[in-house]
């Protein structure tokens, strides 16, 4: 597996990151996950514009995004496999312990692994712990993770593969990486990026080629939509068949089903959309 650090590719044996990496000691960083399919990166653009809003969002300078599309495509090069996944890293760099950052710059790492298609649908849960919709880092896709994997390990626990978040309202809002799509009489809908959710880049392109709509959502209305779904970069549109162990019957349901074969044939026509 080859790296790219910091300039250029390393063996992953000698790809090296300083335990003093303000992405390390304090999670100031930001990152984007991207969907590596026989070579090519899907919605790159998109990636590196949401990759430049969150350094802003950090206060961080911006990407070089020339930069980093060369690191991404040699480390795509150096690492040919069917499907994977891509991760962007992009942090505050090396920093004195504490808050305060240095001033050596920030650090740019990209990785990739091997990955394979999801499954058609998948078991989700609830947990009692809120996103903040009006915290300094809400929208923003940061390295500070370790709320995202208490609650998957809970998932994880209990047979499922995510868990849905409420915000300090009880309001629906996201996954720990996904977006949540829910369907009401027949209309399609997610909670709006005000409800304090990541503005997710498949689930731009699914409402946008679905005609979904936003809408401020309950937390409780998983209990009682026809068909829910998740979107992500690793997920595209994938069915919910159960939440909190309570069967969504038909999944995944016509609704969702449509939402599946418009997003693989659209991105099937375009990979930079």
């Amino acid at each position: 597996m080859r790296i790219w650090v910091d300039g250029g590719l390393r063996d992953a044996d000698d790809a090296r990151v300083s335990v003093l990496d303000h992405g390390l000691t304090v999670g100031d960083g930001v990152f984007e996950t991207v969907k590596i399919t026989r070579g090519h990166p899907f919605a790159l653009t998109r990636h590196l514009d949401r990759l430049t809003r969150s350094a802003r969002g950090l206060g961080l300078p911006d990407p070089d995004t020339d930069e980093v599309r060369r690191a991404v495509g040699a480390v795509v090069e150096a690492n040919p496999v069917p499907l994977a996944r891509l991760r962007i890293t992009y942090t505050g760099g090396l920093s004195p312990l504490g808050s305060d950052r240095g001033d050596a710059g920030p650090g740019l790492y990209v990785a990739l692994g091997e990955s394979v298609r999801r499954p058609d649908s998948t078991a989700v849960i609830t947990v009692p712990w809120t996103r903040n919709e009006r915290g300094a880092l809400t929208g923003l896709k940061t390295t500070s993770y370790a709320e995202n994997v208490v609650a998957l390990a809970r998932a994880h626990e209990r047979g499922a593969t995510e868990a849905l978040f409420p915000n300090t309202a009880g309001r629906l809002c996201e996954g720990t990486g996904s977006n949540v799509f829910v369907v009401l009489d027949g209309e399609l809908h997610t909670p709006p990026l005000s409800s304090g959710c990541l503005a997710g880049i498949t689930r731009a392109l699914v409402a946008g080629w679905t005609g979904a709509r936003e809408t401020d959502l309950p937390q409780d209305v998983l209990e009682r939509a026809d068909e829910i779904f998740l979107t992500s970069t690793l997920r595209d549109v994938q069915a919910v068949h159960a939440v909190d162990g309570r069967a969504v019957p038909g999944a995944p349901g016509p609704v969702t089903a449509k939402a599946m074969r418009i997003f693989d044939e659209r991105a099937a026509d375009d990979l930079d959309p």
